[in-house]
């Protein structure tokens, strides 16, 4: 036997990763330039672990024509962990046990949400309460009764910490459950006047977002919120809407999403019901009350679910497209795309390329805030 063998290496090889490895490494992807949520699930599909990924996303930057390209420092993900310790503010990862069933059966389901107050109300059913922030008196009213009467029917109002009916709704569904969606990051309140709202939802309710902490919300972040309003939700309720309206934006999810759209009519008169009334008359059911929303609900066909596969083995139903065609296809697109609006399914024909394959791109790029849509399924390039 030779020295060697008598005193062996004590080198092991190295431990895998623990699962709070995996979700940092995770959270670290997520982050990354240049990463939304359809690149996030690619790359996971590809590699196995987050942690490879992150290895080969510079090479997958290079061969998509970007140079230099750097992921995510750990330093950043660190100081996010910091600050969600510092508030209290609890993540939910998609996979995870108390993840929200209904909203990870969306294709774009967050892979990270960032919580404050009681998780425990995304088990009940929800209803998604939206209108107009100048709202009017009768709106506000409305809001307020229909989402009282939703509380105590034992659903929770959720909306998106609005001024006008989104207060209105939060704060008579205060002591029944209620949850915030925000624009930002969830220890950001925006707008500044709904503070002492936010506060009192953190403490009876739950605030939650998508973003990093810190983060200050941009126009670019509201569509992407509104997605999570509807997402959460059996059903959407407009109270009160202009015709071009951020509310209008959640119904046109809500119906993409498989969920129900339900409008509050107001006068032919009042601009502020105008896009309500376009609703209704483009198929939305009719409310006037709560007992309108449980008629409806009982009488709508179950929706059917698009569950994705846990985060650690990604849904491979349909082949992904690599990283390479993925980039092409971004840049195709925003070729196509200006200032003015498009029609989507205009976009669509135009590209020669199939729907199903143009969603899951236009939804990374309009995360990255390159692109906007507007009511009435248009997109527009953000200059």
């Amino acid at each position: 036997m030779t020295d060697k063998d008598e005193h062996p290496s004590s080198t092991h090889p190295p431990l895998p990763p623990t699962p709070e490895d995996e979700k940092f490494a995770r959270l670290r992807l997520l982050r990354s330039r240049r990463v939304g949520i359809s690149t996030y699930k690619r790359l996971l599909a590809e590699h196995g672990t987050a942690q490879k990924a992150l290895a080969a996303l510079p090479e997958v930057a290079r061969a998509a024509g970007v140079e230099g390209y750097r992921v995510c420092p750990e330093g950043v993900v660190t100081a996010e962990l910091k600050a969600a310790r510092l508030v209290g503010a609890r993540m939910l990862m998609l996979g995870e046990p108390g993840y929200p069933e209904i909203l990870a059966q969306l294709s774009d389901a967050p892979p990270f949400l960032w919580t404050l107050g009681d998780i425990t109300l995304l088990q009940r059913p929800m209803i998604a309460l939206v209108g107009a922030r100048n709202a009017s008196s009768l709106g506000t009213r409305m809001a307020k009764g229909l989402a009282r009467d939703l509380g105590e029917l034992g659903y929770v109002v959720v909306s998106g910490l609005a001024r006008g009916i989104d207060a209105a709704a939060h704060l008579a569904a205060l002591d029944r459950g209620t949850v915030a969606v925000q624009a930002g990051g969830v220890d950001v309140i925006y707008p500044s006047e709904n503070s002492d709202l936010a506060r009192d939802i953190a403490k009876k309710g739950l605030r939650l977002s998508e973003q990093a902490m810190g983060l200050q919300p941009m126009a670019r972040h509201f569509p992407s919120r509104n997605r999570i309003i509807s997402g959460l939700c059996r059903a959407t309720i407009v109270v009160e809407a202009a015709a071009r309206s951020g509310s209008l934006i959640t119904a046109r999810d809500a119906l993409d999403q498989g969920r129900e759209v339900l409008s509050v009519p107001g006068h032919p008169f009042d601009a502020r019901a105008a896009g309500c009334n376009m609703l209704i008359r483009d198929g939305a059911s009719l409310v006037r009350s709560a007992k309108d929303v449980v008629e409806i609900l009982g009488a709508a066909e179950p929706t059917k679910a698009r569950v994705d596969a846990p985060p650690a083995q990604p849904d491979l139903e349909r082949p992904a497209r690599s990283l390479t065609e993925t980039a092409a296809l971004h840049r195709q697109i925003l070729s196509r795309l200006g200032p003015s609006p498009v029609a989507e399914d205009q976009l669509i024909r135009d590209l020669e390329v199939g729907p199903a394959e143009v969603a899951p791109a236009l939804v990374d790029l309009e995360l990255e805030g390159q692109i906007t849509r507007r009511p009435g399924g248009l997109l527009s390039k953000v200059v």
